[in-house]
């Protein structure tokens, strides 16, 4: 996201290092989770699959996209196209609690609607918030639509030679006003 909130990649520009640092959590990942939208974006690392663009970092992290198993939560798809991806069977709460039952499970969430709705079910374990030193100046925001109150700690940050930082945050499960 940018400086002022906005969660949008057309208004950063990641650098091999993020796309490297994110290559390398995604080899480490069991699942992630997608909405609709944010899959169908997604969609776009497999053309650099089919047609790789000659940049290392870029068809890597293609490569390392195209493996982790996708489930995507959808009322209107019927199915989808990507061999790694499927359609979630049962609720959002229900297939997180289900994965997070499993032993030694890296579960991700990359779309802004369920990481708004799992932080409001108390389901997170963490945010990491990536902040490209850029201003939008307009567009959506990650918590747009969060109206509770959500305290957070600060667990760890990274930061890169882009000047992109990324914050790891612990929600305070205990604490989260409903």
């Amino acid at each position: 996201m940018t400086l002022d909130g906005v969660c949008d990649h057309t208004k950063v520009d990641p650098d091999e290092e993020v796309h490297q640092h994110y290559e390398d959590l995604l080899r480490k990942t069991d699942a992630i989770l997608y909405g609709r939208i944010t899959y169908q974006l997604m969609e776009f690392w497999k053309s650099i699959l089919e047609n790789p663009t000659g940049n290392k970092a870029l068809d890597e992290f293609a490569a390392a996209m195209d493996a982790v198993p996708k489930i995507v939560f959808s009322r209107t798809l019927h199915d989808v196209d990507w061999k790694s991806a499927t359609l979630a069977k049962k609720s959002l709460s229900e297939e997180t609690l289900a994965l997070a039952q499993q032993p030694d499970k890296h579960i991700l969430v990359g779309s802004r609607s369920l990481i708004i709705e799992l932080l409001k079910l108390g389901l997170l374990d963490e945010l990491q918030l990536m902040v490209h030193p850029v201003i939008a100046g307009e567009g959506l925001t990650l918590f747009e639509n969060m109206h509770d109150r959500v305290p957070l700690k600060l667990i760890k940050t990274k930061t890169f030679n882009s000047g992109a930082v990324i914050l790891y945050y612990e929600p305070l499960k205990q604490q989260v006003d409903q």
